[in-house]
């Protein structure tokens, strides 16, 4: 997996340019051993940093691996320059499918959005008239500011969940980038046997925990817009009330690496059941339903997806 536009390189983790020779790498990493050893004073999370930097590109064939995975604009000498994979480009086929078992039926344009505030927002940064020959060179990405960046991680991420949901199966309906009451939006409305459920996609560059009922920054750097959790059961609530349909829950979900549990149980809000989930178990979750929320009937999902055929809007 590419790495997230928040996160740094391990280049970057190692304080090495991305050109570096295998020598320069490995004097680079025994200085930042040293330098982040809790023992002499570092944390241990810069210290496990620089521990998985090293493993992924801190023997010749791991570096390849890793160099092959970046943009053929951001390689430099230290690339192969082979690949025409545009790492953080639009998402492309991966290839024919190896099975044959129907999906879910699904609407919208999953990090659509998000894509085009993000190519707005970067050349509007780099400025006009500049040559942009790759917006999603890393090396132009991770220059750029926060939000920059964060648009286009959840961009990403959506389009990671948008795929976790199309293997649901014929029996689930996804809508995505759904307009929602507040002019914001909706990232994921999924239907099936378990209920209506309203989903967000987010990466946030690090780990997330729960607190008092809500999602808080468990690293240092994370960043949280206002109440994930809350935000988006009270979007979907509004945006029920206006259909007439009634949501199961608002799940946030998240890279499986960002939170220590595969499910987080964060509360209620008016009736709606709030989760943040690792998208890797998304799909089991949806299927088994979340625990104390009745499934949904027969006849009454078909009139609710009825209503939101109907009702639906695209942002």
């Amino acid at each position: 997996m590419p790495d997230s536009p928040l996160s740094a390189s391990p280049y970057e983790v190692l304080g090495v340019a991305a050109r570096a020779s295998d020598d320069e790498l490995k004097r680079a990493y025994r200085k930042r051993l040293r330098e982040t050893h809790p023992d002499t004073g570092g944390s241990a999370e810069e210290f496990r940093a620089v521990q998985e930097a090293w493993e992924r590109i801190g023997t010749p064939e791991a570096r390849a691996a890793f160099n092959r995975q970046r943009s053929p604009f951001s390689g430099g000498p230290g690339s192969d320059g082979e690949s025409d994979e545009h790492v953080w480009a639009t998402s492309r086929t991966e290839g024919a499918r190896r099975d044959t078992r129907p999906r879910a039926r699904s609407y919208g344009h999953p990090g659509g959005w998000r894509r085009e505030r993000f190519l707005a927002t970067i050349r509007e940064w780099v400025g006009r008239g500049v040559p942009l020959e790759d917006p999603y060179d890393p090396e132009l990405v991770r220059r750029a500011p926060y939000e920059i960046r964060h648009t286009l991680a959840d961009a990403l991420a959506e389009e990671a969940t948008a795929r976790a949901t199309a293997e649901l199966g014929i029996g689930y309906t996804v809508w995505h980038d759904v307009l929602a009451h507040d002019a914001g939006k909706i990232d994921h409305l999924v239907l099936g046997p378990t209920g209506l459920f309203a989903l967000q996609s987010e990466d946030y560059g690090g780990r997330v925990a729960v607190k008092r009922n809500e999602l808080v920054p468990a690293d240092p750097g994370v960043v949280l817009d206002g109440r994930p959790a809350h935000d988006l059961a009270e979007r979907a609530r509004r945006l029920g009330k206006g259909l007439g349909v009634r949501f199961a829950g608002a799940i946030v979900v998240l890279p499986d690496d960002a939170l220590e549990a595969p499910v987080a149980e964060i509360g209620t809000h008016r009736g709606i059941a709030l989760r943040a989930v690792q998208r890797s178990v998304l799909g089991h979750l949806l299927r088994s339903g979340v625990p104390g929320v009745p499934r949904a009937a027969g006849l009454d999902l078909f009139e609710v997806r009825s209503r939101l055929q109907r009702g639906v809007r695209f942002i």
